[in-house]
């Protein structure tokens, strides 16, 4: 089976990282779609379909070979992040549990079982194993691409820059450029990034449906950060028209309609047969701004969700609860604590504004210091970051050093 790098690994995260980042047009992570093609969330359906129900019958009838069981993982992570549905991630730990704790993978089992330690957010675990896979196989684009996505989100942006030199140097410029341009605009440089992905964009070897998703990604991301809404949501929306599949556009483009008040058309994007906990978070706050009677039966939907992952013992912080407490305002003291214990473990621009949100909600501004020192290392900055920066240091506890 031919794979596909994903465009985010997201992260989104969560994701992941969100999100995680495309790699070189050689090798991309999500299988064809022809492959593995799911309208909706298997979970939810209860149902195999394609070529995923072969791979998920060649693993249950020898769970202990390693092909099938690292086939199968890379198929249902992929599905995690292509549905924004974490639970494919445990079924992905499953698949590579007996070799959890194995010293002499190869390179595919390292990188795949350090995918699914960052998707449970044991990032520094993640990062050796595919620092493993690279050693052992330098030339695969989709472990450099990982490698950089996790230097990025943990704000190591000296490794995240050598990442992408060392892709440069491997895999040619034009196949590291998307990396230089989210560097670009990761770190206070928006314009050059939407230069650059321009011409990403309109370049021969990037016409395939994969590479332009994931590049129409990251230029809306970039005029998104430039303080360019209109352009960024004219760029997913046609992107999304073309990967009506991409959770990642789906979302973002949701988040951004609602952060422009544009309530009516957040709620069309983001009401899916299948919504995951994150649209259907964009779906409630779409309900609010609209005053359109719903925002009750979301709200208990999604605190009935939440509830469930509780009783599973699910205790990754994921973003859609530390909305729900920050943004939607349930209870931001609640999430100026979660969002303290997240940030030790990443660090992302959609999780520093809930931080610094937070921690203004409740008047403790030095609560946020982590985030603005972050915000001055990287000298990243966007529309929603930067007056909450301005309002936590104008603050009358900033300069006191405290907050009470």
């Amino acid at each position: 089976m031919r794979v596909f790098t994903s465009l985010h690994g997201a992260a989104w995260a969560a994701c992941l990282l969100a999100l995680a980042l495309p790699a070189a047009a050689q090798e991309r992570f999500r299988p064809a779609d022809a492959a593995v093609v799911l309208p909706a969330s298997v979970h939810a359906q209860g149902a195999r379909t394609g070529a995923l129900r072969e791979i998920d019958k060649a693993w249950r009838a020898n769970p202990k070979d390693l092909n099938a069981s690292l086939a199968y993982a890379r198929a249902v992570f992929t599905l995690g992040l292509t549905e924004g549905d974490l639970r494919w991630f445990g079924s992905a730990k499953a698949a590579l549990t007996p070799w959890w704790q194995a010293t002499d993978l190869p390179a595919d089992g390292y990188f795949l079982r350090g995918l699914v330690k960052q998707g449970f957010h044991d990032f520094g675990a993640g990062l050796q194993d595919i620092d493993t896979a690279i050693a052992r196989e330098p030339q695969r684009p989709e472990f450099w691409s990982w490698r950089f996505a996790l230097h990025l989100l943990l704000a190591d942006m000296d490794a995240a820059r050598r990442d992408s030199e060392d892709m440069a140097r491997l895999f040619g410029p034009q196949e590291a450029g998307v990396y230089r341009a989210v560097l670009l605009y990761r770190s206070g440089q928006p314009q050059p990034a939407i230069d650059l992905l321009n011409g990403l964009i309109g370049a021969a070897s990037f016409q395939d449906a994969s590479s332009q998703e994931w590049l129409g990604f990251h230029l809306g991301e970039a005029l998104r950060v430039a303080g360019q809404p209109e352009r960024a949501i004219a760029v997913w929306e046609k992107q999304l028209k073309a990967s009506p599949q991409s959770h990642l556009l789906r979302l973002s483009l949701a988040e951004l309609l609602n952060q422009q008040a544009q309530y009516r058309q957040a709620q069309k994007i983001a009401a899916t047969e299948a919504p995951s906990d994150a649209l259907l978070m964009q779906s409630l706050l779409a309900s609010r701004g609209l005053k359109d009677g719903n925002e009750a039966r979301l709200a208990a939907q999604l605190e009935a969700r939440f509830t469930s992952q509780a009783q599973r013992q699910e205790s990754l912080i994921e973003r859609p609860r530390l909305i729900y407490l920050i943004a939607y305002g349930k209870d931001p003291a609640a999430g100026l604590a979660l969002s303290i214990d997240n940030w030790k473990l990443q660090k992302e621009p959609p999780d520093a504004v809930l931080f610094a949100q937070a921690a203004l909600a409740i008047n403790q501004p030095r609560a946020a210091e982590p985030v603005v020192a972050w915000a001055e290392k990287t000298a990243y900055t966007d529309p929603q970051l930067k007056p909450l920066i301005g309002q936590l240091k104008a603050h009358p506890r900033w300069s006191t050093g405290s907050n009470k």
